[in-house]
């Protein structure tokens, strides 16, 4: 069984929640139907939530076949259990104009399409604090969880300022934020308001898009040219945190800690963030299961203090990320804005089309 975090009473998740963006296409051949088998082995390991967001294309689709494959293998008691995370996230272009019917429009197309009658946690984005109707437009969400078409309402990317504002006029479940041992922007201030709110830190980024792992141990600067956006991104806060060098630093010393551990540098990278009194739960982003039981390993190690001392001597040389939560990204003209996609809801890109259940399942 694997440990468990409640985001209110009656919401409880796995402390590891999988992730969706990597099924998107921006990360490789997504394979469909073994995509799905995986989502169900997840399940059988005790992961019980998923996430996923209304622009990652063709995922809520992809994860309403799967709801249908573990109601049809596992009945409805199993189905009952899982919890699946979405967004919201408007347009950048269409910020000024949201309208009630706009975010009802989006809300209800997420739910034809993972075949929900009702969303468990819909996490709100906004691109541009500049453009003040995010009051107005969690509102409209607000509005439709009151007619239950929503369960739970998080935030995604939010300032400590704006999670505090926010928060006084909806109740906040949740916020998503990157967090790992090369980002800790969220630690400090913007934790001690989640806390002090009862609003439960969701970090994504823990492995830092792959590079925290084995595969990246003793290699050469490989610059910025990738396929996959995520590594790009992860690429990006690397220069935040000091660079390649001491990232490689990092590295070394993770792979001394997972000698002693038996395991790989992942599980250990995951473990120190899953110790952090921070965090709630941590998303792990994967196409398949290939390295699930790898990932689960997590939750059995205790690190020692002496490897924390370890840890806290590269990360002591930590430059940065700086700043506010998400500050970096928000800024369009900067290398971590530039590689940005702002107008995903455009266009249904779809690439599945869920099928419904043959009853409720909330």
């Amino acid at each position: 069984m694997l440990p468990t975090i409640s985001l209110n009473k009656s919401y409880r998740i796995s402390r590891i929640i999988k992730g969706g963006w990597q099924l998107s296409g921006d990360h490789g051949e997504v394979k469909a139907d073994r995509a799905v088998q995986d989502m169900v082995r997840f399940v059988e390991a005790g992961v019980t939530a998923f996430d996923c967001a209304d622009i990652y294309n063709g995922v809520e689709e992809l994860i309403g076949r799967f709801r249908v494959e573990l109601y049809r293998q596992h009945g409805a008691d199993a189905l009952r259990d899982i919890r699946i995370h979405t967004k919201f996230v408007p347009d950048r272009d269409h910020l000024a104009h949201m309208t009630f019917s706009d975010v009802q429009a989006i809300v209800d197309r997420s739910l034809r399409r993972l075949g929900q009658e009702q969303l468990d946690l819909v996490q709100f984005h906004w691109w541009d604090y500049r453009v003040p109707h995010y009051i107005e437009t969690l509102q409209h969400l607000e509005r439709l969880r009151e007619k239950g078409k929503i369960a739970l309402i998080g935030v995604t990317n939010f300032d400590g300022t704006r999670l505090e504002e926010l928060n006084s006029e909806v109740d906040i479940a949740s916020a998503q934020v990157q967090f790992s041992l090369l980002d800790r922007r969220a630690s400090g201030d913007f934790a001690d308001i989640a806390k002090k709110n009862k609003i439960t830190l969701l970090c994504y980024g823990v492995l830092a898009g792959g590079f925290l792992t084995d595969d990246w141990l003793g290699r050469s600067d490989p610059g910025y040219h990738f396929t996959n956006r995520s590594l790009v991104k992860y690429r990006l806060i690397i220069d935040e945190f000091g660079g390649w060098s001491l990232f490689q630093e990092l590295l070394f010393c993770l792979r001394k800690i997972a000698d002693n551990h038996e395991c790989d540098i992942a599980s250990i990278a995951l473990s120190a963030t899953l110790e952090s009194s921070d965090v709630g739960a941590v998303i792990v982003g994967a196409r398949y299961a290939d390295r699930m039981n790898q990932t689960l390993k997590a939750f059995d190690l205790k690190l020692s203090d002496a490897d924390h001392g370890s840890l806290d001597a590269i990360l002591s040389q930590r430059k940065g990320p700086n700043g506010p939560v998400y500050e970096l990204e928000r800024d369009i003209t900067g290398p971590h804005g530039r590689i940005m996609k702002y107008n995903l809801n455009k266009g249904d890109e779809s690439q599945f089309q869920a099928t419904p259940l043959v009853e409720n399942s909330q």
